[in-house]
Formats: structure tokens, sequence, C-alpha cells
């Protein structure tokens, strides 16, 4: 059975700093996009940013450029979102997604493929001062 566990979430203070984890397990997904979403009360789901296999494939939103960062380890399954300088914008639940067409801006942008996907239930991002 495939499982994407997010961990991380939590509050953070604007302008500090959060890091989300993203681990899969039951299949490798080595060969995938995977990436992280949001989604805020009342307000669609957002792809923030996704990453794929192939160097130099990664996807952000205009809303995090610049201060959110996508990395992925291969050995721990894992891939991870580092959060800088959070703003009042960005409090959402935060899942992880994986889709088995690699490549970031399809994951991201276009909500991934209609041929196979996997969804983490999300972690709770909160911005407070």
């Amino acid at each position: 059975q495939v499982q994407l566990v997010e961990t991380g979430g939590g509050l953070v203070q604007p302008g500090g700093s959060l890091r989300l984890s993203c681990a899969a397990s039951g299949l490798s997904l080595d060969y995938w996009a995977m990436g992280w979403f949001r989604q805020a009360p009342g307000k669609e789901r957002e792809g923030v940013s996704c990453i794929g296999s192939s160097d130099g494939d990664t996807y952000y939103a205009d809303s995090v450029e610049g201060r959110f960062t996508i990395s992925r380890d291969y050995a721990k399954h894992t891939v991870y979102l580092q959060m800088n300088s959070p703003q009042t914008a960005d409090p959402a639940v935060y899942p992880c997604a994986a889709d088995i067409t690699d490549e970031s801006f399809r994951l991201c942008a276009l909500g991934g493929s209609n041929i196979q996907s996997y969804w983490g239930q999300g972690t709770q991002v909160t911005v407070s001062s």
C-alpha cells in the first residue's frame, strides 16, 4: 500500500522558517513527480512547489518563489519543503502528492495526470506572531 506521510507542520512566526517532510512508502517513487499543495478554508487547492526526477525540474507558484525551496532525498524516499519568511497568506493544510507523469509543471500547475497519483493527508501550517 502506497503511503505519503507529511510531517513538520505547526505554528511559525512571520519571517521565521519551517520545513515540511513527505515520506513515501510502499512503492518506489524515484521516477515520479512529487510536490506540495495547499488548501486554506474557502479556497481552492493550489500547487505550491513540485519536483521531477530530472535535474532542474522544479516548479514554484509565484506566491512562494524565492521563499520556499523544494528538495528530494532519494535514499530516504522523502521530499522536503523549506518554508522561509512565511507570510499571512501561507497558512493552510499542506498535502503532499506524487504523480506517475514525471513533470513538476504537470503535477503542480495542472493537478497531475489522470493516470496514477497518490496523496497524503496533509499537515497544517499556521503563521502567527
